[in-house]
């Protein structure tokens, strides 16, 4: 065991990849020589694998996921590095139509593209660098998501979703970086997409939480058992496809079901999150679902108008103890 950052533990899946398969090469702008990626996830890749397959490209969006959807048509199994979740939008057409090529060839076609993009708030970067779209990428069908919370998580998933023969984006929160650390084994290991994870067990309360919120929800667990209120926190690692039957189970178990999600309530994952439990598990509700999300707005750009937009322990907090 070793005990590595979420980046490094990135650089590690990276590594790996590419080492076994010839075919993973990964495509964007700023990984190359210069410079390792906005968290350092592709330091020392260049040095390693040369210019053919840490393919430096200019600024524009639209152009690194056209080529990487091309090569991913074509055999090979590119990673196309998207900064920020929000520059997804230049790329729309490439999302909302090219992307769906396998469903449109009659599966003639595999297309194993992995697509990263960092999400969320906590750096003051403004509405055009902090969003996390969980939502609007839920619309694009055919596209599997993958948000983990830790390091560990995050490696074993991202060599999942390389090894994937469909579209798979992968989101990385900004302010899990460099800070947080997990113990990692020295053996390889994988995370199957679709299989969520119990990060506390509980009997009084459900938490869904994505991404940082994982460990607002672990904190607001911490908080709430000095008074005797027990939270059981699933973290779902990947929102499509979505481990349903784990929540579902929790929630016959506890009753009631709180959702916390960094992005503003209408259109959210969260509303999905609540509709689908509504519908399915409806008679082991005790008490109303309540959605803690942001407010319906871009995101500011101050500290302080930052931190009260984006949810946090207090308004979870606020939401259990309503139901409880």
């Amino acid at each position: 065991m070793r005990e590595l950052s979420f980046s490094l533990a990135q650089n590690e899946a990276f590594d790996e990849e590419m080492a076994r398969d010839p075919r993973v090469f990964i495509i964007g702008e700023d990984i190359g020589e210069h410079w390792g990626g906005p968290m350092g996830q592709f330091r020392g890749l260049f040095a390693k694998y040369g210019a053919e397959r840490i393919r430096e490209t200019p600024i524009s969006e639209t152009a690194i996921m056209g080529a990487a959807i091309g090569a991913a048509a074509t055999g090979m199994r590119p990673i196309a590095a998207m900064m920020f979740v929000d520059f997804l939008g230049v790329a729309a057409d490439e999302l909302l139509n090219q992307l769906q090529m396998r469903y449109m060839f009659g599966g003639k076609t595999t297309l194993p593209l992995t697509i990263l993009a960092s999400i969320g708030t906590g750096v003051s970067a403004a509405a055009q660098h902090s969003k996390s779209l969980f939502g609007w990428l839920m619309a694009i069908k055919g596209l599997k998501i993958v948000v983990p919370s830790t390091p560990y998580d995050a490696k074993g998933l991202l060599k999942s979703a390389i090894r994937e023969d469909n579209p798979v984006i992968f989101l990385s929160h900004k302010r899990l970086g460099g800070r947080l650390t997990s113990e990692i084994p020295d053996e390889e290991y994988t995370i199957p997409l679709g299989k969520a994870d119990i990060k506390r067990e509980g009997t009084d309360v459900t938490v869904v939480a994505t991404a940082f919120m994982v460990h607002r929800a672990l904190s607001a667990a911490a908080t709430l058992q000095e008074e005797g209120i027990s939270l059981e926190v699933i973290d779902p690692r990947t929102l499509v496809p979505l481990d349903t039957q784990a929540i579902f189970d929790s929630v016959r178990k506890t009753g009631r079901l709180v959702i916390i999600s960094e992005e503003p309530r209408t259109g959210s994952w969260a509303a999905e999150v609540s509709a689908t439990v509504a519908e399915e598990a409806f008679d082991n509700l005790d008490a109303p679902i309540k959605r803690v999300c942001a407010p319906d707005t871009p995101v500011p750009f101050t500290p302080g108008q930052e931190k009260f937009w984006t949810p946090d322990e207090d308004d979870l907090i606020k939401a259990v103890r309503e139901i409880i």
